[in-house]
């Protein structure tokens, strides 16, 4: 039978000379989207481990992600042992699913059960505004569908050969999000020292992700379809280790920080019939292509990292 083709013991080998015995057997994993690389920066007693340290990984290469994982704890007296991924890793960025998805499999295996994912997203949707929180309940992964699945290739038993995900996202784990929310959002509204003013109900919402390969944003074409057909937010990333994790059998919670609207025109004006005008001596005035740039979502972000952490800090005791 052939192994399976990870240096699953090299890997953990090479955490556990860097990492107290007391930290390298964390119970729950987070994953650090663009610009909240800030969650890990209030773990006590963290230790950082550079990937390039570790056999078998690769680099974070996106502006934004450093390329590390931190181990520490978190929450009251003893606190629970964490680890977070400060960087992951795309395959837009040149690598295999398979070395993009496998830090994943080696949390598994330091003692993850549940996984908690961020990412930044764009909205698709009007009624989810710049700065949400969205809980992913469900997702449309178009290149999953097109060829482009983390399990194509061999199958290493135990692991289903046909692995559902109609309960990829797990209620549980959603619910403890929402109570720790409105826990922060008491908390925060009660404090006469919170910057941020008020934090309403709309704060944080639930919807359905599209995941697109990127790195390209979307065009308006791209926008309307993957609106048209029930997704909420998008984003180039999470979709590959959300499948992973669940055929490890770990439970998943994804948290979407809505960075930016994606560009579509309520309409269009045809270029036929600016140059019409200007034939007829009454040129239209010019309109300019609203973009997207990533310095945007990153600096978006940062100022939402805050809140996403501490609504992390609140929800990790409780799982």
């Amino acid at each position: 039978m052939e192994t399976e083709p990870h240096p699953f013991e090299a890997t953990i080998a090479a955490i556990r000379a860097q990492v107290p015995a007391d930290l390298a057997a964390p119970r729950i994993g987070i994953v650090c989207g663009s610009g909240l690389s800030t969650l890990a920066s209030h773990f006590r007693d963290k230790v950082e481990v550079a990937y390039d340290s570790l056999p078998g990984f690769v680099k974070s290469t996106v502006a934004g992600h450093k390329s590390a994982f931190a181990f520490g704890r978190l929450g009251e007296g003893q606190g629970i042992p964490v680890v977070a991924m400060l960087g992951r890793f795309h395959p837009y960025e040149g690598y295999p699913m398979a070395k993009a998805t496998y830090p994943i499999r080696v949390m598994k295996r330091l003692g993850v059960q549940s996984l908690l994912i961020t990412n930044a997203t764009g909205s698709l949707n009007p009624a989810i505004p710049v700065g949400t929180i969205v809980i992913i309940q469900d997702h449309l992964s178009l290149p999953s569908l097109t060829g482009m699945n983390p399990l194509l290739g061999p199958n290493y038993p135990p692991y289903p050969r046909f692995l559902p995900m109609s309960n990829a996202y797990s209620r549980r784990l959603r619910k403890l999000v929402f109570h720790g929310f409105y826990k922060l959002q008491s908390k925060l509204n009660m404090s006469s020292a919170n910057a941020n003013g008020k934090i309403d109900e709309q704060a944080i919402q639930e919807g359905t992700y599209a995941y697109v390969s990127g790195p390209t944003y979307e065009t308006p074409a791209e926008g309307r379809f993957l609106r048209a057909a029930g997704a909420d937010v998008v984003g180039m990333s999470t979709i590959p280790e959300v499948i992973v994790a669940r055929e490890e059998d770990m439970e998943v919670c994804v948290l979407s920080l809505v960075t930016n609207f994606v560009v579509i025109p309520a309409g269009y004006r045809s270029i036929r019939e600016e140059v019409e005008a200007e034939l007829a001596g009454k040129p239209l005035e010019a309109v300019q292509d609203a973009i997207v740039s990533h310095e945007e979502v990153l600096e978006v972000g940062q100022r939402k990292a805050e809140l996403m952490r501490e609504l992390i800090e609140i929800v990790v005791p409780t799982i």
